[in-house]
């Protein structure tokens, strides 16, 4: 996966094939399946590329239908849906060996303005004061800890609290919450597109696992079977994804093998900028002896 903001970038660079289809590459990587993370900002690239510049993405909703294959490019279909006056929209076919492995549909709009109101940003230690994912791995595995390190280099992450029986946030009404301090670690350009992009690469990588927050476990966990099923992304305000955002999580529920989370996202100065849901697949892996 990307080591740094260099190499994000060029990853998010999509080759233009044809007319409203794109191709993108492949980072080495150890994963034994494509990143979703990195589908989805690969679509949202692709569609972004086909719509005028005084368009921005407000949402984008999507399906991974198969796992990807690291080892060869996947080719981004593009399907102009509309091109209204206010809002535009986009759909985006994934393949790979000639078969779909993911769909988003994103949606556009011209600015506006009209009414203004957000959810007040949780009280949280500023960024500096949490130990990052790295350091919580190293403390259980120095092996888990060199993994996040080689696959997440890019990502700055940072841990602010759960919802564990010894964790720091009140599990009585939510049992299964987490809060992380995310930003690419490093300076990226001035790019609408790319910044939108780079968030959509982070936003699946931790959301899921709040789901698992009240069972002690988390998604690398060779005791889940883990996988994204859905992703959903609303973008409410501009923001960059080089600067520091929280990512408040909450699974309202789990049940039948998936977990459903969402995920509110607050920058530094509390403007409320995104929200995210997704679900997921958490199923309990199954011991040899249970056949």
């Amino acid at each position: 996966m990307p080591g740094s903001v260099e190499e994000l970038v060029e990853l998010l660079d999509l080759e233009a094939i044809e007319d409203n289809l794109f191709r993108g590459t492949q980072p080495d990587t150890s994963l034994q399946r494509v990143f979703g993370g990195q589908v989805a900002a690969h679509a949202l690239v692709a569609a972004s590329r086909t719509v005028p510049e005084e368009y921005g993405v407000h949402s984008l909703h999507s399906y991974f239908l198969r796992p990807g294959d690291v080892k060869v490019p996947i080719v981004y279909d593009v399907d102009p849906l509309r091109d209204g006056r206010s809002f535009v929209t986009r759909r985006v076919v994934a393949r790979q060996h000639g078969r779909p492995i993911y769909f988003q549909t994103a949606s556009y709009q011209k600015h506006e303005e009209g009414f203004e109101h957000q959810d007040a940003m949780p009280d949280v230690p500023p960024p500096e004061e949490c130990p990052t994912l790295s350091e919580l791995f190293g403390r259980q595995s120095q092996m888990q800890s060199d993994r996040w390190e080689r696959e997440w280099a890019v990502l700055d992450v940072r841990w602010a609290g759960d919802s564990r029986p010894d964790g720091e946030l009140d599990a009585s009404v939510h049992p299964a919450q987490a809060r992380l301090w995310i930003r690419v670690n490093g300076d990226l350009p001035d790019d609408r597109i790319l910044h939108g992009a780079a968030f959509a690469y982070a936003s699946d990588l931790t959301l899921l696992g709040a789901s698992l927050v009240p069972h002690g476990l988390h998604v690398a966990s060779p005791k889940v079977q883990s996988a994204s099923l859905d992703h959903t992304i609303w973008f409410h305000r501009p923001f960059r994804a080089d600067e520091w955002w929280l990512y408040d999580q909450l699974s309202p529920s789990a049940s039948g093998g998936r977990g459903l989370a969402f995920g509110r996202v607050f920058t530094q100065d509390s403007r409320l900028v995104a929200t995210v849901a997704q679900e997921g697949l958490i199923r309990p892996t199954r011991s040899p002896e249970s056949g």
